[in-house]
C-alpha cells in the first residue's frame, strides 16, 4: 500500500552539478546545483535563483561552465553547495578547485571534475512559478580518463555524484541495468 508523502520534490536521480562562471574581475566562482537538466540535444536548463553570485555573474558574462561532480571531489562539490559567494568572496579559492579558461566561452573549466558542458546564455526564463537559465552547449570537454574504447563517456569510470532529495545523501552510479531503446522493444506491436 503507498502512504502520502505530501508535496516534496520526489525526483530522484538528481545530478549533482557544479555551476561555473567568472565575476566582474575575473575571479572563477562555482555553485552546487541539482536542479538542472538537459533541455534539448544542443541546450541545459538550470534552475537556480537570480540571487546566486553564480546567477548574477552568468547574467553578466553570458557564460558559463556545468561540470559533473564526482566522488573524488564530494567534500569541495558540498562546499561549493553549503557556502555563498554573496558572503564569501574568497569562496571558489577556499574549495581547493582550481580552473582554466575555457577555450569555447567566457567562462571557467574546473579542472578537478572530469566532464564539464561549456555554454553561452541563450536564455532567461523568468515566471511567477520558474527562474531559468538555459545555455547553449558549445563543447563537452572530458579526461580520456572516463572515456571507453569509442571516446565515449563511460559512466562507471565518470563517479559522478548523484543527489538523494529524500535523505539529503549523495550516491554515485551504479551497475548497468540495460541498454536503452532496446529493453522494451518486444513490446512494440509487431508489423
Amino acid at each position: 500500500m503507498k502512504k502520502n508523502l505530501g508535496c516534496i520534490p520526489a525526483v530522484y536521480p538528481m545530478p549533482v552539478l557544479i555551476v561555473a562562471a567568472y565575476d566582474e574581475n575575473g575571479t572563477p566562482n562555482a555553485m552546487n546545483a541539482a536542479w538542472g537538466m538537459i533541455n534539448d540535444m544542443k541546450s541545459i536548463a538550470l534552475f537556480i535563483d537570480e540571487d546566486h553570485k553564480t546567477t548574477q555573474n552568468i547574467l553578466s558574462t553570458k557564460a558559463f561552465t556545468v561540470a559533473l561532480a564526482d566522488r573524488e571531489h564530494i567534500k569541495e562539490a558540498d562546499f561549493l553547495g553549503i557556502a555563498t559567494g554573496n558572503k564569501m568572496a574568497d569562496k571558489f579559492a577556499r574549495s581547493g578547485l582550481t580552473s582554466a579558461k575555457s577555450g569555447f566561452v567566457n567562462a571557467p573549466v574546473i579542472n578537478e571534475f572530469p566532464l564539464t558542458i561549456e555554454c553561452e546564455l541563450q536564455d532567461v526564463i523568468d515566471t511567477d512559478s520558474m527562474y531559468a537559465i538555459i545555455g547553449k552547449i558549445v563543447n563537452v570537454c572530458a579526461e580520456e580518463s572516463v572515456l571507453n574504447d569509442s571516446g565515449k563517456v563511460d559512466v562507471m569510470k565518470l563517479n559522478a555524484l548523484i543527489f538523494d532529495q529524500f535523505t539529503a545523501g549523495y550516491y554515485v552510479t551504479g551497475e548497468k541495468a540495460g541498454d536503452a531503446w532496446r529493453e522494451g522493444q518486444s513490446l512494440m506491436p509487431k508489423e
